[in-house]
C-alpha cells in the first residue's frame, strides 16, 4: 500500500524537544513518524518510543549525514510518496509541513524545502543570531552566482523529497558529517531536478541544535569544495 507521507527525525540529544516537536506535526502526518537515534547521551530515544514514534539506533555518533542515510533508508522501505526531513529540536514549525508536501504531492517539485531567510525581518525577528543572518546571506550570494540560481537560503534543515528523488539521488554515497545537506542540494541542481522553496517562521531558542563556529568553518569549506567537484562531474 502506498504511504503519501513519512517525516523522518534524524536526532541526536533531542530528549528535552522531541515532545514539543511532534506534537506540532499535523494529526495527518503523524502515522508515519520515524526517529533515528545518533548515539545519543540522554533520554531521546525513551521519549520518543513512548510518543509512539518508530525509533532505529545507532550504536555510536555516526554523524549528521549518516543518521539522514538511515532515516531515508527506512523510510524508503515504507514506499512514500514524499519523505519529509524535521529536525526534532523544535527550530522549525512542524505546522507547516503541509506547504513543503503538497507542491511535491502535485507534481510541481520534486525537492522543496523551507526558507528562513525569505525576508530579512522574519529571521532575526525569530531569533537568528546576526552573525549567523550575516554568514548565511553572504555565502548564499555566493552559491547563487556559482550554481546560476536565485534561492533566498541553502542550510535549512526542515526538507521534503519525493520517493523517486530520494530513489535516484544515490544519497548513500554522500558525506556522514553536516556537508551532507550541502551535498543534495548540489546535486538536485546539478541533475536538473525541480527544487523549489517556501517561506516559515524562523524560531531559534536556547535548545535548539546549533553547529558550533570551528565545525561551521570546515563545512562551509567543504561546500565551497563539493561545488567545485560537482561542476567538474566529481561529485554524482
Amino acid at each position: 500500500m502506498k504511504v503519501n507521507v513519512v517525516v523522518v527525525m534524524p536526532a541526536y540529544n533531542a530528549e528535552k524537544t522531541i515532545v514539543d516537536t511532534y506534537a506540532e506535526i499535523p494529526e495527518v502526518y503523524k502515522k508515519h513518524v520515524i526517529l533515528v537515534d545518533d548515539g545519543s547521551s540522554d533520554n531521546t530515544i525513551k521519549v520518543a518510543k513512548n510518543l509512539g514514534i518508530s525509533v532505529f539506533l545507532h550504536g555510536n555518533n555516526l554523524g549528521y549525514g549518516a543518521n539522514q542515510k538511515t532515516c531515508y533508508a527506512k523510510a524508503l522501505l515504507l514506499n512514500p510518496q514524499v519523505v519529509v526531513m524535521l529536525h526534532p529540536d523544535y527550530q522549525y514549525d512542524a505546522t507547516k509541513i503541509d506547504k513543503l508536501v503538497k507542491p511535491i504531492l502535485q507534481g510541481d517539485y520534486d525537492f522543496v524545502f523551507g526558507s528562513r531567510i525569505a525576508t530579512r525581518n522574519g529571521a532575526l525577528d525569530g531569533g537568528m543570531p546576526k552573525i549567523k543572518y550575516f554568514i548565511n546571506r553572504v555565502v548564499c550570494i555566493l552559491q547563487n552566482m556559482l550554481l546560476g540560481q536565485n534561492f533566498s537560503e541553502y542550510f535549512s534543515g526542515f526538507r521534503a523529497y519525493s520517493f523517486e528523488f530520494l530513489k535516484n539521488i544515490s544519497f548513500q554515497n554522500l558525506s556522514n558529517d553536516f556537508v551532507f545537506d550541502q551535498q543534495i542540494m548540489l546535486l538536485a541542481i546539478h541533475k536538473n531536478y525541480r527544487v523549489g522553496e517556501v517561506p516559515i517562521p524562523t524560531r531559534y531558542h536556547t535548545q535548539a541544535s546549533s553547529i558550533g563556529y570551528l565545525k561551521g568553518g570546515k563545512f562551509l569549506i567543504e561546500t565551497f569544495w563539493n561545488i567545485i567537484l560537482v561542476k567538474l562531474g566529481l561529485l554524482s
